[in-house]
């Protein structure tokens, strides 16, 4: 196995029926990350491995669609389940760590996503290695907030996750020549917004998958009441596929 996709959650902010939100696990010959963390994928993965066994989990921005299940995640590390596994590292955009303080000032304490995991802070351009899988961060464009999409790459194959993000030069080049290109599509229509964009349409997302010479286009973080056309395939909750 060269690197594997499989598709634990990727409905948007609001789930699809029995969905989950984002998640996404990689997998090579050495290590399995998961690519967000969102409401819903704990259980979802749950349902398919009595504990979910990862190196890492890489967060790509702070929307709860996107990490809300760190908080279960963190009780079972502290608590239950897990608590006798290996520490899973952690991985956060740049000012991560102070977020994950505050948060857990509020919900525990302030060092119990520490205490659960081993927390990293990542920059845009920055590249990183968890068992073999080499993961660079590259921001992207989603309205004011800070956020980036991932690319992982493993014995000579890549794929690019966009993770959420209007229209960008960097999306072209964060999937650029990528075996896989796992492309957010949530809007129905390109540009109904006013002011920052902080989503794509299937078209715009198309566009960027051919500026970049990516091989492959999936969509996801698609609400389920909105049609895609034909040509264009979307991923699922179980969708699984070698990159």
């Amino acid at each position: 196995m060269q690197m594997r996709l499989t598709v634990i959650g990727c409905s948007p902010a609001w789930p699809n029926p029995g969905g989950a939100q984002s998640g996404y696990l990689v997998e090579g010959p050495e290590g399995r990350i998961l690519l967000d963390c969102g409401a819903g994928v704990l259980a979802k993965f749950r349902a398919l491995e009595d504990w979910p066994s990862l190196d890492a989990i890489c967060i790509t921005h702070f929307h709860l669609d996107h990490w809300g299940d760190l908080v279960p995640w963190v009780w079972a590390l502290s608590f239950g389940p897990a608590s006798d596994l290996p520490t899973p590292e952690l991985w956060v955009p740049p000012g991560g760590r102070a977020m994950l303080a505050g948060l857990g000032e509020r919900l525990g304490t302030p060092d119990m996503f520490e205490k659960a995991f081993k927390v990293s802070e990542y920059a845009a351009g920055d590249e990183f290695e968890i068992k073999g899988l080499r993961v660079t961060a590259r921001q992207v464009l989603h309205y004011e907030l800070e956020a980036y999409g991932f690319r992982v790459s493993s014995n000579g194959k890549a794929m690019a996750y966009s993770g959420d993000s209007g229209p960008s030069g960097e999306l072209a080049e964060l999937a650029r020549d990528a075996d896989l290109f796992l492309c957010e599509a949530t809007l129905l229509q390109a540009n109904p917004e006013g002011g920052a964009r902080g989503h794509l349409a299937a078209d715009e997302a198309f566009e960027a998958f051919e500026a970049a010479g990516a091989k492959r286009l999936l969509l996801t973080h698609r609400p389920f009441e909105r049609p895609l056309g034909a040509g264009f395939e979307q991923v699922y909750d179980g969708f699984e596929t070698e990159v």
